[in-house]
């Protein structure tokens, strides 16, 4: 794959959080009023942006992937809570679900040929020069021991997160889905989840990356220029 073409495809976290985060709070706490838009086309409105970053992102990058189908379905749930009334409780399950099931996906790609946080590492390091460092000081299973706690750290923060998540929506959406109430207090859930869930989990993913990184100019006695530098696009 060329680069221009990885440029191409590569994902705009700005972009990300503007249509998945910040106007869908902004809308559902400011235009879900009777006099406004009304509690269900402000619900709609707001989904729109999700929904549709998620079916752009989908044909941009011209594939299936299981995280990001995950996330269009969590969006879409939302909004069958929403427009059928459904007890606001099943929100606060839906939210805790949704982290759960990625953490489980997680673990469960340890039993497989493609290790997720193996696959991902290994996209962006120089993986023959790597494993041949690791073979001439037999190092090997070291570093597949330090994959597998790698992925054990990142599945609990998945775990927090899935907490987080749950009490989150439990404490601060309380009003009967359908109404305009209940859209600005999923619009002040969907503003708070940056800072009180998605900040602590990128902590513990970075303590992991970190972790794992680290291990590896550790095993291999490569310097960190020469464990990225000129990394096969195939990998």
């Amino acid at each position: 794959m060329s680069a221009n073409a990885k440029k191409a495809r590569r994902e705009n976290p700005l972009l990300n959080i503007g249509l998945n985060i910040a106007l869908p709070a902004i809308v559902l706490m400011q235009l879900s009023r009777e006099d406004r838009l009304g509690p269900v086309y402000g619900l709609l409105l707001a989904l729109a942006f999700p929904v549709g970053y998620g079916l752009y992102d989908f044909a941009a990058r011209r594939g299936f992937n299981f995280y990001s189908a995950l996330g269009f379905v969590s969006v879409l749930l939302t909004g069958g809570i929403g427009l059928l009334k459904l007890p606001v409780e099943w929100l606060a399950i839906k939210e805790a679900a949704v982290p759960f099931i990625v953490g489980i996906a997680v673990l469960v790609s340890l039993r497989t040929r493609y290790p997720l946080i193996k696959t991902i590492i290994h996209q962006v390091i120089a993986v023959e020069r790597v494993y041949a460092a690791l073979r001439q000081r037999g190092r090997v299973q070291a570093y597949e021991r330090r994959l597998v706690v790698a992925t054990y750290m990142v599945v609990f923060g998945l775990l927090v997160s899935t907490v987080l998540n749950y009490v989150l929506a439990r404490i601060v959406v309380v009003s009967e889905p359908g109404s305009a109430a209940f859209n600005e207090e999923l619009g002040r859930m969907t503003a708070l989840s940056f800072p009180v869930i998605t900040v602590p989990s990128i902590i513990i993913l970075v303590i992991a990356l970190y972790y794992l990184v680290n291990g590896i100019t550790k095993e291999t006695g490569l310097d960190l220029q020469d464990v990225f530098e000129n990394a096969p696009d195939d990998s």
